[in-house]
């Protein structure tokens, strides 16, 4: 079940990107939390806790919503805007 439920119907082409090596798609204007949590409840793992976490602050003040791309850059999903091919690594799939 999804987190984040659209009540403006999507516009335009959907966005493929991957998280932890598994097919998504987003839409125009999403933010990685956004189109992450459209499709789950969860968007990582807290880094001291291990317990899912969804983001915090929503507004890039906090440290909750940290991801790396696959690429290698760690970004605040809150603020990320998505891209088209975009590979995100949650360390979701890792065990507690």
């Amino acid at each position: 079940m999804a987190l984040i439920h659209r009540l403006s119907p999507k516009s335009g082409p959907a966005i493929a990107f991957r998280v932890d090596g598994v097919a998504c798609e987003g839409w125009p204007g999403d933010t990685l939390l956004t189109a992450i949590l459209s499709q789950g409840e969860v968007l990582r793992r807290s880094d001291f806790s291990r317990e899912p976490r969804a983001g915090f602050c929503q507004m890039g003040a906090c440290q909750d919503c940290w991801v790396l791309l696959a690429e290698g850059g760690k970004v605040r999903a809150c603020t990320t805007p998505l891209a088209a091919g975009m590979s995100v690594l949650t360390g979701w799939e890792e065990t507690p």
